[in-house]
This record gives structure tokens, C-alpha cells and sequence, in this order.
């Protein structure tokens, strides 16, 4: 009997495609008003669905709103997307979304994405001119021979400085840069590509999940519900550290079942080809690792600190980035002596290789298109927010995480959730006596426990980036999944109660 293939995760997107447009016919349209600040004028634009107003911005007319946020928030810039405003829901004509825009979606989601795709192209550019100068092998050869009988710390290491980045500044769609060069380093450590991709894709999402800085999420939903950024911070440092201990053990367990007998891995099938795509040796020739490839590889770390450092200090983002990776291309070719004609043909080759990466972020972003585009995103947060009435306190906030991790598929973007929904949810904590941070860790830990999964998020994505089909990385991260949700539920249950 032939064995069923697991579908690609091309396929699996343009199912969820088809999915939610079938839900634009049967969820009904509906939309809340929206607030903006409009700082040439220093004043509010209100918009609904018969029309568009100016109004002044003061407190006064956030109060009047029901919007309880104080009016620095937005003077200040801290918020600076338009808010959903209570009590303002309506139901709108329905907009189906057919055959033609179900088709349309992914083209729509690439051109809204557009500045992400070329920045992973250029990585992949970038990354095949280091290749082609020998610098990867032969730092890889030094490397292992460093950590051997200490790869663990690898494992510790990297799951740690991403988890930082995730928390402190938001690290998501950047970790896609880190695949091409810390996969070859875990396989030379004798471990599988997966272990790699969960210290990857597990620090950022952890970090994310419990986020302590992040102005993508932590900031900008306490400051839409109307609460300073610190407010119960000192819980989610807690959390974080829970959280991160038990998700290095759980890599680590992995990883060393997978050390000892390779047959234990759950991508075993593909070890060869694998092994084959991220191994840079193709000959047997030993590379020197001299000063001019030591250099090589400082270039390429570099690019990684300079774009770091340009996110968090310099309001830089994806065209800044793909600048930094596309300049580093040139200085390596430049410093190598690369021919002209063999750079392009290198770099273009490169480019090509993450191409099918590029579109998984595009239809992934098509799924979002055909979700606003049917008007169906505010009923679901209607129904949600109106779920939680006459609930005891642990049952309450617990069914707020869950809520968050339902919307989630619908609304992948942390920032968009944030604004979108917090102005309607936060209030409900009012109505059970709790403080509105309790609204917020929820928020957090349930956009931040479905991401771990979430297809129309990063995963799908960084799979791509190592050819692991999505039925593995679930088979792999499910079990952790359900112990952080645990954990998540104990934590809000007991923080509501102290």
C-alpha cells in the first residue's frame, strides 16, 4: 500500500486559503469604528462605516469614545495604528470573498510583503557567496572540533540570545537569516536539522510568547489598554524563565536521543539529502582557514549585529536590513576577487534557492488579505469578547488566552492583534475586578502558544528554509506545546488570585 504523502506547505496555505474564504460566507461581515491620531494636525480621525470625521484630540474625546487610554499614548507615538473603539460594532453587507479573490489572495499577500521576500532572497544571495568562498566549511570544521564534547552548550546558546532577542525586541522574521549557517554547525555537532530549527524557531517564539520589552507586542498592548509597559512585568520575567528552562530541556532530550541513535530522529528519512543540501563539503580537499576567510565570516556575523542594531536603535526595518545583507555580498565578492559574472550568476543562484521560502510568506500574508478583505475579523472579536460574561476570575482569564490563541489564525501579526483588540478586551477585566496586565499576559501567552503552530504565522516558513514538513515539526513540538500551555494556564490562574 502506497503511504500518504503529507501535502506541502504550499498546498497546506492555499487549503487554509480556501478555507477562510469559504468562512466569508458564512461568518457575517462586521466592523468596528476605528480611532487614529493624525499628528501633522494633532488631531483624531474617527472612521465607521458611513464615514470619516475629525475630531479634537484630547481626553475628553477618548472618554466620550469609551477608549480608556490616555492621550499621551498617541501624542507620544506609542500608539500610532488606528484602535478598534467599544461598543462600536456593526454589522456591515456581506463580502464573500469568490473563486476571483481566492485566487488573487496570494498575489495580493506577495506584493504586501514584498519588502520581506527580498529580504530573504538577498540573504540566500548572500549566503551562497560565503559558500562559494570556502569560508562556511572551513569555519564549520574549526568550530566542531571546539565544541566537541560540549555541543550542548550550542543548543543552551542559541536558544538563549534568541529567545533575548525575541523578548527584548521582537526577533521574528530576522531568525530566517540564521537557518543557512546555524544548520550546517548542529549537523556537524552529530545532531539533526531539527534540533537546529527548535533552537531557532523555539527561541524566538518563546521569547515572543513571554515578551518583556518587545514594542511589537508587550508595548504596544499595554499601551492600547490604556497601562504602562511595566506593569506586571516582573511576572512575565518569572514565566520567561520557567518558560525557556523547560524548552531548552526539552531540546535537549531530543537532542541527545538523536546523538545517540540517529535513527531516533523523526526526520531520519531525509538525513542524507539533508545533510547533502547544508554540508559544504564537496570535496575532499582540506580548506585552509586562513586570515582572508576568517574576515569573510566577520563580515557575514557583522551583518547580523548591524542589522540588530539598526532594528533596535534605528527604527530600520526590512529595506534597511536587505541594504546591510546586499553590501555585505559585495564586500566579500570584492574582498575574495570574486570574477564579476560568476558573482551575479553566484548571488542569483542563492537567491533562487529561498524562492519557494519568499512565497510561503506571501501566501501565508494571503490568508490575512482574504480575511480583511471579507470584513469577517471584527465579528470574530465581537463573539469572542461577548464569550467571557459571568465567568470567576481563573476561569475568565484562562478563556482569554484561549481566545487570543483562536484569533491568532485569523490575525498572525502581534502588532495588528494588539491594536485591533485590545481596546475591545481589556475593558472585560473592569467587569471581573482584575488589573488590565492580566489581559495583556493572556494576550501574550496565547498569540505567543498557537504561533508555535500557527501556519499562517512564521512556521510553515522556516520548515521551508530545511525542507521539514509541517507533519514532523507537529509531531516533534505538540508534546511541548501542551506543557507550556499548562504552565501558562497555572501561571494566569495563580497571578489573578495573589
Amino acid at each position: 500500500m502506497k503511504k500518504i504523502k503529507f501535502p506541502s506547505a504550499q498546498t497546506v496555505l492555499l487549503s487554509i486559503a480556501a478555507f477562510v474564504a469559504l468562512l466569508t460566507w458564512c461568518i457575517p461581515s462586521g466592523q468596528y469604528d476605528r480611532l487614529a491620531y493624525n499628528k501633522e494636525d494633532n488631531s483624531f480621525v474617527k472612521t465607521s462605516k458611513e464615514n470619516s470625521i475629525a475630531l479634537e484630540a484630547t481626553q475628553k474625546t477618548l472618554d466620550d469614545l469609551q477608549v480608556k487610554i490616555p492621550i499621551e499614548k498617541f501624542t507620544s507615538g506609542a500608539i500610532y495604528k488606528p484602535i478598534s473603539i467599544p461598543e462600536t460594532y456593526q454589522k456591515l453587507e456581506a463580502r464573500p470573498q469568490g473563486i476571483i479573490a481566492f485566487i488573487l489572495s496570494p498575489l495580493k499577500g506577495i506584493i504586501a510583503v514584498a519588502d520581506i521576500i527580498i529580504l530573504v532572497l538577498f540573504i540566500g544571495g548572500l549566503v551562497a557567496i560565503v559558500n562559494f568562498t570556502g569560508a562556511f566549511e572551513a569555519g564549520i570544521t574549526r568550530l566542531s572540533k571546539l565544541l566537541e564534547g560540549k555541543e550542548f552548550i550550542l543548543i543552551i546558546a542559541v536558544t538563549c540570545l534568541i529567545a533575548l532577542g525575541g523578548t527584548t525586541f521582537g526577533l521574528a522574521e530576522e531568525t530566517i537569516a540564521f537557518y543557512p549557517i546555524l544548520v550546517p554547525i548542529f549537523i556537524a555537532a552529530k545532531y539533526d536539522a531539527l534540533v537546529a530549527l527548535a533552537s531557532i524557531y523555539v527561541g524566538t517564539s518563546i521569547g515572543t510568547m513571554v515578551s518583556t520589552t518587545n514594542p511589537f507586542s508587550t508595548i504596544i498592548a499595554s499601551n492600547s489598554a490604556g497601562i504602562n509597559w511595566t506593569t506586571g512585568i516582573e511576572g512575565r520575567i518569572i514565566m520567561l524563565t520557567i518558560s525557556l528552562i523547560i524548552c531548552i530541556l526539552y531540546i535537549l532530550r531530543y537532542a541527545e536521543k538523536v546523538k545517540k541513535d540517529p535513527t531516533k530522529s523523526i526526520i531520519y528519512d531525509q538525513k542524507e539529502s539533508i545533510e547533502k543540501m547544508f554540508s559544504f563539503q564537496k570535496s575532499t580537499k582540506t580548506i585552509n582557514f586562513n586570515f582572508r576567510l576568517k574576515l569573510v565570516l566577520f563580515i557575514f556575523a557583522m551583518c547580523f549585529v548591524i542589522m540588530v542594531y539598526g532594528v533596535i536603535s534605528l527604527d530600520w526595518w526590512f529595506l534597511e536590513m536587505t541594504g546591510v545583507f546586499f553590501v555585505g555580498a559585495l564586500l566579500i565578492g570584492f574582498l575574495c576577487r570574486i570574477n564579476e559574472t560568476v558573482f551575479v550568476n553566484t548571488f542569483i543562484t542563492g537567491a533562487s534557492e529561498l524562492l519557494s521560502v519568499a512565497f510561503i510568506i506571501g501566501l501565508a500574508r494571503g490568508v490575512t488579505v482574504l480575511m480583511e478583505d471579507g470584513l469577517i475579523s471584527d465579528t470574530l472579536l465581537f463573539y469572542a469578547s461577548s464569550f467571557t460574561e459571568g465567568m470567576n476570575k481563573g476561569l475568565f482569564i484562562n478563556s482569554i488566552m484561549f481566545v487570543y490563541s483562536g484569533l491568532a489564525f485569523f490575525i498572525p501579526s502581534t502588532s495588528g492583534m494588539a491594536v485591533l483588540t485590545m481596546p475591545i478586551m481589556s475593558p472585560l477585566a473592569d467587569t471581573v475586578a482584575l488589573g488590565r496586565e492580566h489581559i495583556v499576559n493572556a494576550y501574550l501567552l496565547g498569540v505567543g502558544l498557537f504561533n508555535f503552530i500557527n501556519p499562517t504565522g512564521l512556521v510553515l516558513a522556516s520548515l521551508a528554509m530545511i525542507k521539514v514538513g509541517y507533519n514532523k515539526w507537529l509531531k516533534f513540538v505538540l508534546p511541548l506545546v501542551l506543557i507550556l500551555m499548562l504552565v501558562s494556564m497555572a501561571f494566569l490562574t495563580i497571578s489573578v488570585y495573589i
